[in-house]
């Protein structure tokens, strides 16, 4: 259908898709669906209603192109709309804490068991402190540790100060060791 498809940059794709090219937004969600569907899982624990959201925040996306600006990297632009459309739907929901589903895990030869286990008890516990963390800290802990951005990408996303960001996954930081901390000491999570 399409030649070199994966050679067209997003804003390429982008105006492609506003002159017409409907079809040509597959790409996109196939760049993009991966990040779009992690964001959300690390904000909402639920893999069905990840499913749901990150096909809702591509309908959000495609029906938002013409608000897309080049000078700034699409996938900032596609991370704002995600973690904006969760935020919202937690909101309508009110949903303040959410179990954790199984989360798979790469299994090493090296390790034993015991040890597996451990870990994996370990990162559980790290994962139930975060999504118990207030909105404010706990989205600029996720995309920063989880989704790798930095903070001034994570100001442009939240549309914060770049003070207030790193002030905030400062003081998130802590409340997560505090936590830990709290949980070693009545013997609930053994730490490395």
């Amino acid at each position: 259908m399409y030649d070199n498809l994966d050679e067209l940059n997003d804003y390429d794709i982008i105006k492609r898709c506003l002159s017409g090219d409907k079809d040509i937004f597959s790409v996109l969600v196939s760049r993009y669906k991966n990040l779009v569907y992690s964001i959300i899982l690390r904000m909402i624990t639920n893999s069905e209603e990840a499913n749901d959201l990150a096909q809702e925040v591509f309908i959000k996306i495609y029906k938002n192109l013409e608000k897309y600006y080049p000078q700034y990297k699409f996938s900032t632009w596609v991370i704002r709309i995600t973690t904006n459309h969760v935020i919202d739907y937690r909101r309508m929901k009110k949903q303040d804490n959410v179990p954790i589903d199984d989360v798979s895990y790469d299994l090493s030869s090296d390790e034993s068991p015991e040890s597996l286990y451990l870990k994996k008890e370990r990162k559980i516990s790290i994962e139930k402190l975060v999504s118990e963390l207030p909105e404010m800290y706990k989205i600029p802990i996720v995309l920063y540790h989880q989704q790798g951005l930095s903070y001034q990408e994570i100001a442009q996303v939240t549309d914060e100060s770049l003070s207030k960001v790193k002030n905030r996954i400062f003081r998130g930081r802590r409340m997560l060791k505090e936590s830990l901390l709290k949980m070693k000491e009545g013997g609930n999570i053994e730490l490395q």
